[in-house]
């Protein structure tokens, strides 16, 4: 038996022994699903809290990284299967969030020693949470065009500017800022900086955005000569938008691998729904129409998954490439299928908003699917997903202009 066959036998054996009964089968145990900490944090769920702090001791909410920072030092491959005895029983991580899945990792490459001693280990523990400073009100897919100005001023840098679209920041504590340290760079990928702020530092102040969908994580974040110490730089200096394009690499990878879930799960939700709404308890659904799309979205479904296993092989290290992109296109719009069918199965099931008449989950069902759309516009759109996937997985040439 192989080492990581024999390490296989060991996580399934470790994951069935002690993950909480209750947490069974309630989770697809993607990169957003589980614990997210943070001082902000009043999650009581006692199994929840007893299944994080068994991730802790065992090093397994973030186990690839060193252990002096509250990993296990093990391989990405063995992280993997981690993950997936997770996933084979549903569910969720110990801790979870953007610190793990796309931060954490990030400062483990570029970061400093200083860095990550000072910040991987809470984020290990989900005791820190941290959200992403990326889009402004002028730049969302041209993310380049960023105008947040960070001057320097001796010992410190002073911020000054609007982000948008900032995730949780409500709820976090630390975030990670793309700022404009040199305004008259030749290029606008140029003169970015990757820096860190305390989100309780004076000048911050976070403001929610309303959604259609009744739910929002969105937020605005305004700093007004916000001081941070010039140690929050990460690399150097006018030369983070490398760093900038790493975190997004894994970003895209989380969105998609959180969609996943379990293989069939999308087909067997919507067909759930529709023996619901259509009063067909067993047997064939009449509709062959309808068969038809359900198939289609099984098909996508498997598709995306053996994807997936073809990345997870193929990948050298734990930082995702290009093919990212091809993860975030076809796990979003997955997604939206899997809504836009659901709805299309509940018909007039599915216009409720509030007061009688209607379920609490088709109530649910209903604002999720409205927050399904901003999927494929999330981490970039698909349209930048799709340009980037031309040109540097397919090598296609550029179009002309």
């Amino acid at each position: 038996m192989s080492d990581l066959n024999a390490f296989r036998e060991e996580a399934r054996a470790w994951v069935r022994e002690n993950a909480p009964e209750a947490l069974r089968g309630t989770s697809g145990s993607g990169p957003f699903e589980g614990y997210w900490g943070g001082a902000k944090c009043e999650q009581t769920d006692p199994d929840l809290l007893r299944w994080r702090d068994l991730g802790i001791e065992k090093g397994w909410t973030a186990p690839s990284w060193p252990k002096q920072y509250g990993g296990a030092g093990l391989s990405h491959a063995h992280e993997e299967i981690i993950h997936a005895e997770m996933k084979a029983i549903g569910v969720p991580r110990p801790v979870a969030g953007q610190g793990l899945a796309m931060f954490g990792p990030v400062l483990l490459e570029y970061g400093n020693d200083a860095q990550r001693a000072a910040h991987l280990p809470g984020i290990a523990r989900g005791e820190v949470r941290w959200c992403q400073g990326y889009s402004e009100p002028n730049a969302g897919s041209d993310l380049a065009s960023l105008q947040l100005k960070a001057e320097r001023d001796g010992d410190e840098f002073v911020l000054n500017g609007q982000k948008v679209w900032t995730s949780h920041a409500n709820l976090s504590d630390w975030i990670y800022c793309l700022t404009r340290t040199d305004p008259n760079a030749p290029k606008k990928q140029m003169g970015i900086s990757v820096i860190l702020a305390d989100l309780n530092t004076p000048g911050i102040t976070v403001k929610r955005i309303d959604l259609i969908s009744g739910y929002s994580p969105f937020c605005e974040t305004f700093f007004d000569d916000v001081r941070v110490p010039v140690g929050n730089l990460v690399g150097k200096e006018n030369e983070g938008w490398t760093i900038a394009k790493a975190i997004l690499g894994h970003e895209r990878s989380s969105i998609g691998r959180s969609i996943a879930r379990q293989p069939g799960s999308a087909q067997r939700e919507v067909v759930g729904r529709a023996r619901k709404h259509l009063g067909v308890a067993e047997g064939v659904i009449p509709d062959p129409l309808l068969r038809d799309e359900i198939a289609a979205l099984g098909m996508l479904e498997e598709a995306f998954h053996l994807t997936l296993a073809r990345i997870q092989q193929s990948a050298a290290s734990g930082t995702p490439g290009s093919e990212a992109s091809i993860t975030k296109i076809v796990g979003t719009d997955l997604k939206q299928m899997r809504f836009e069918l659901g709805m299309k199965v509940a018909g007039a099931d599915g216009l409720g908003w509030e007061g009688p008449g209607f379920d609490e989950d088709d109530l649910q069902y209903t604002r999720d699917w409205l927050r399904s759309r901003a999927s494929t516009i999330e981490g970039g759109s698909s349209e930048i997903q799709k340009n980037i996937v031309s040109k540097r997985v397919l090598g296609l040439p550029e179009g002309k202009k």
